[in-house]
């Protein structure tokens, strides 16, 4: 049966692999991606594919909050059901470490971003669809200041971080949807995998995307996660596991969860004084 399927970052590494297994299986995906020319050329490539399912495409820098409302705002408008939201956009490090919205870049599109998407797209999810939230098998205490886009972090501890702090989001809103609303499994889709994000951070090449791929593809599709709501799966090690002690730690969620709302609403009253 064909599936609707959003992915984000879809142009590069993992999600562009995964995109091409999905379409290749028949499935719509909805590509996101923060490069119109580059969106095109997939757009156009997936298509071409035997057996291709539908493609479509769209363009959002979702380092801003107010893109990610509109990237939300532009799915809704062209569907009224999404089964799968895959968010795989993530930075590991930029140029440019402050967001339009005064946070940090890498907690912003790692952490935030699927936060408010997934919040936005739960209508459309319903009872029956799926999160799968790309985490890490690096992951490190949260520092609340951090999150909110004050002080000053390593690329690495802040990837660290904001990956815990995903993991932590995950399972805090599947118990609290629990039935009423789409399963949301945090994935670590395996380590040195040869991303761009591997390839900068590290100098090496990096393990075959397909492994990483694979297994999204499973997250998104197979009977064996209908049931994994709030669960995390380490694809290192080929199952479902324990994440980091900290997203187990329900009052340490609920501070996470917190913080990112009182960012949202910051931004969102930043927005009503511009106005």
């Amino acid at each position: 049966m064909q599936k609707t399927i959003l992915i984000t970052g879809a142009t590069d590494g993992i999600g562009l692999e995964t995109a091409r297994m999905l379409v290749s299986l028949g499935h719509h995906v909805l590509l996101h991606g923060r490069n119109q020319a580059k969106l095109d050329q997939l757009e156009r490539t997936l298509s071409a594919l035997s057996d291709a399912g539908h493609v479509e495409s769209y363009v959002s820098d979702v380092s801003h909050m107010a893109n990610v409302e509109r990237l939300a705002k532009a799915v809704s408008e062209k569907h009224d059901k999404l089964d799968v939201l895959i968010n795989n956009a993530g930075v590991y490090r930029a140029p440019d470490r402050i967001t339009l919205d005064g946070l940090d870049v890498r907690f912003a599109v790692n952490t935030i971003a699927p936060y408010l998407l997934t919040r936005r797209l739960v209508p459309l999810l319903g009872v029956s669809g799926r999160v799968i939230n790309l985490s890490s098998a690096a992951q490190f205490p949260v520092h609340p200041e951090a999150l909110a886009g004050r002080g000053e972090l390593s690329d690495g501890a802040a990837y660290a971080q904001s990956k815990l702090a995903l993991t932590m989001w995950s399972r805090r809103m599947a118990l609290a949807l629990r039935e009423d609303g789409p399963a949301i499994i945090a994935v670590n889709p395996g380590s040195m995998l040869g991303s761009k994000m591997v390839k900068q951070a590290y100098g090496v090449a990096g393990g075959d995307l397909r492994i990483g791929a694979e297994i999204l593809c499973r997250a998104a599709l197979s009977e064996e996660f209908s049931a994994a709501s709030g669960r995390y799966f380490d694809n290192d090690i080929g199952h479902f596991s324990s994440p980091h002690p900290d997203a187990l730690n329900p009052q340490k969620c609920a501070e996470i969860e917190r913080v990112i709302e009182a960012i949202l609403a910051e931004i969102a009253q930043k927005k009503c004084d511009y106005h």
